[in-house]
């Protein structure tokens, strides 16, 4: 997994809040491989009119490609626990997720793809949708060491579990997380075979 440090990029602000996993990507299409890119399903139904012509929608704007940061409300990610929302919003190139709350099992997963689930207070979160929508705005950088987030003159910190900072900044995953314990591991392992020798299988 790419480690990440600080990030520099265009933020688009996305003023909604209870955006759940199935309208970050409709169920439909799940069918597709993750190989073949999951990007262009992104918020496909919030994006797109029922005819496939593009809506006025946040995402949608010329000026808005190439950003890397969703800023957002509460609840982002609620409803189920499909991995592929996080894929759609990586393979879209989004690597950082700033609002006031998250659904867990959509947070974890965001961390096990190497992408940031930055939580703000409400208030917090309204500067930044304020900033980022402003015309011309300035790049909005995220140093996660720090736990700020900045806009121009606007800075704001962020909380993230002190475990997922670690794994971020890092570049670890759970395997490699676990690993990094495997002396400890082997120790026990030796400590209980000898303390319980009838619980080790005869495989002989």
């Amino acid at each position: 997994m790419i480690p990440f440090t600080t990030l520099t990029s265009k933020a688009t602000a996305l003023p909604i809040a209870n955006i759940d996993t199935d309208q970050l990507i409709p169920a439909r299409f799940m069918s597709q491989p993750r190989s073949a890119g999951y990007g262009a399903f992104l918020l496909h139904d919030l994006r797109h009119n029922p005819d496939g012509t593009r809506r006025d929608f946040p995402l949608n704007p010329p000026e808005a490609e190439g950003s890397a940061i969703l800023i957002t409300r509460r609840n982002f990610g609620c409803g189920s626990s499909r991995e592929a929302a996080v894929y759609a919003l990586a393979d879209h190139g989004i690597r950082a997720v700033i609002a006031p709350s998250f659904g867990d099992i959509f947070a974890a997963n965001s961390i096990k793809n190497g992408l940031l689930p930055a939580v703000v207070t409400e208030p917090d979160s309204e500067r930044l949708l304020e900033a980022a929508a402003l015309p011309g705005a300035r790049p909005t950088t995220i140093d996660l060491a720090a736990q700020t987030i900045t806009i121009g003159n606007l800075v704001v910190n962020f909380t993230i579990d002190r475990v997922w900072k670690t794994q971020l900044l890092e570049g670890l995953d759970d395997i490699d997380l676990t690993l990094r314990e495997a002396r400890l591991i082997e120790g026990f392992v030796e400590q209980d075979r000898a303390a319980r020798p009838w619980a080790v299988p005869d495989l002989s």
